[in-house]
C-alpha cells in the first residue's frame, strides 16, 4: 500500500480511484492531481515509481486541504451555522435533514430508529 496524507491507498486500483480514499479528494480533484504530477489516470498505484508518489504527495500537501484539516473545517462551518441560528443550523441541531428532504415517511438515517407512539383510545359511546 502507498501511504499519502496519512492514508494507505489501495495498490490494486487505478490512481484516479485510489486517491479518492483520502478525505477531501474526489474524482475530479484526483484527476487534476495526477495530471499535474504527470501520471496517467489509468496507471495502477502499484506501478507508480517512488518519484511519482513523492510528486503526488507534495501536490496534495501544498495545494489541497485534506483529512484532519478538512474535517475540522467542515465541523467549524456546521458549528457556525448552529451558533448564528440559521435554518440549516437548527436542522443540524435537532438532527433532521438539512437540504429540504421530506421527513414524513423517510429520513430514517438522520432521525434514527423509529419511536412508535401509541394511539389514543376512543371513549365508549353511551
Amino acid at each position: 500500500m502507498a501511504r499519502i496524507a496519512g492514508i494507505d491507498i489501495p495498490k490494486n486500483k487505478r490512481g484516479e480511484v485510489s486517491l479518492t480514499y483520502i478525505y477531501g479528494i474526489g474524482r475530479s480533484s484526483a484527476r487534476k492531481i495526477l495530471e499535474k504530477a504527470g501520471v496517467s489516470w489509468d496507471k495502477k498505484v502499484q506501478d507508480w515509481t517512488d518519484e511519482d508518489q513523492n510528486q503526488i504527495r507534495t501536490i496534495i500537501n501544498n495545494d489541497y486541504k485534506v483529512e484532519g484539516a478538512m474535517r475540522s473545517e467542515v465541523q467549524m462551518n456546521i458549528k457556525r451555522l448552529m451558533d448564528i441560528g440559521t435554518y440549516r443550523g437548527i436542522r443540524h441541531r435537532i438532527g433532521l435533514p438539512t437540504r429540504g428532504q421530506s421527513t414524513k415517511n423517510n429520513a430514517r438515517t438522520r432521525k434514527g430508529k423509529k419511536k412508535t407512539v401509541a394511539n389514543k383510545k376512543k371513549a365508549p359511546k353511551g
